[in-house]
C-alpha cells in the first residue's frame, strides 16, 4: 500500500498535470456520434489519441519496431524543436525560450483535441490556445537541465512507450464501448471515463518528458 501511495503521491506532485471536468451524463449524441468527422481538421493539426503512443509493429521475420505516430502538422514542427532543443541542451544545459514555447502550445492544444476525439468533452476545442474544460499545465523547470537525463532521453522513455502502447489498445476499445454506450443512453460509464481521462495523463506526461519539456522520470500511473 506504501508503494502505492507513493505512486500516486509523485502523480500529484509531477510537473505535467492533465485536468479535464467529467461529463458523463447529459451527453451531446449527435456530436458523439460524428466525432471522428468533426475531429479531423484538429487530427490534421496535432495528431490523434493513438498517435499519442508509440506503434509496435511486426514485419515478415519476426522483425521487430516501433515508431512514433504522428503528431499532425504541428507535432512535426513540435518534434523538429526538440531535435534543435536536444543539441541547446547538451551544450547550453538550456532549452531555448521560444522552442520550449512553441512544444508547450503544440501539447496544450493536442490534450484538448484528444480529450474531444476520445469523447471526454463535447464542446469543439478551438484552435490554437483558449478556454477548455481540458487542461494541461506544466512547471517549467528551473537553472540548468539535466543533460544525461536529456541525452539518453529517447531510451529512458521506453518502458513508457511500451506500457502506453498497451494501454492505447484499452484505451482504443473502452472509446468505442462509450461511443454505443453514449449513443443509447446519453451517458458516458463513469468507470471507462475515468480510465481513459487516466490514459490521456499518462500519455501527456510521456509526450512532454519526450519533448523535453521537463526532466522528471514520468510516474506508471493513471492518477
Amino acid at each position: 500500500m506504501s508503494s502505492i501511495a507513493a505512486a500516486a503521491g509523485h502523480a500529484a506532485t509531477h510537473p505535467v498535470q492533465v485536468h479535464v471536468v467529467p461529463a458523463t451524463t447529459g451527453r451531446n449524441r449527435p456530436t458523439v456520434a460524428f466525432r471522428p468527422l468533426l475531429a479531423i481538421p484538429h487530427l490534421i493539426m496535432v495528431g490523434g489519441p493513438i498517435a499519442a503512443a508509440v506503434s509496435w509493429t511486426w514485419r515478415a521475420g519476426a522483425e521487430r519496431r516501433y515508431e512514433m505516430g504522428a503528431g499532425g502538422v504541428l507535432g512535426a514542427v513540435a518534434f523538429a524543436a526538440a531535435v534543435i532543443a536536444w543539441f541547446a541542451i547538451l551544450f547550453t544545459g538550456r532549452y531555448p525560450e521560444g522552442l520550449y514555447g512553441l512544444a508547450e502550445y503544440y501539447l496544450r492544444w493536442r490534450t484538448r483535441a484528444i480529450a474531444y476525439v476520445a469523447l471526454l468533452r463535447d464542446e469543439y476545442p478551438p484552435f490554437g490556445d483558449g478556454r477548455y474544460p481540458a487542461l494541461l499545465d506544466v512547471r517549467a523547470p528551473s537553472g540548468e537541465r539535466d543533460r544525461v537525463s536529456v541525452g539518453f532521453r529517447l531510451f529512458l522513455a521506453i518502458p513508457h512507450l511500451v506500457a502506453i502502447w498497451a494501454l492505447g489498445i484499452a484505451w482504443a476499445i473502452v472509446t468505442v464501448v462509450a461511443w454505443f454506450a453514449i449513443l443509447f443512453t446519453g451517458e458516458h460509464p463513469a468507470p471507462l471515463y475515468r480510465f481513459a481521462v487516466g490514459v490521456l495523463r499518462w500519455t501527456v506526461r510521456v509526450e512532454a518528458y519526450l519533448l523535453l519539456l521537463h526532466d522528471e522520470y514520468p510516474p506508471f500511473s493513471l492518477g
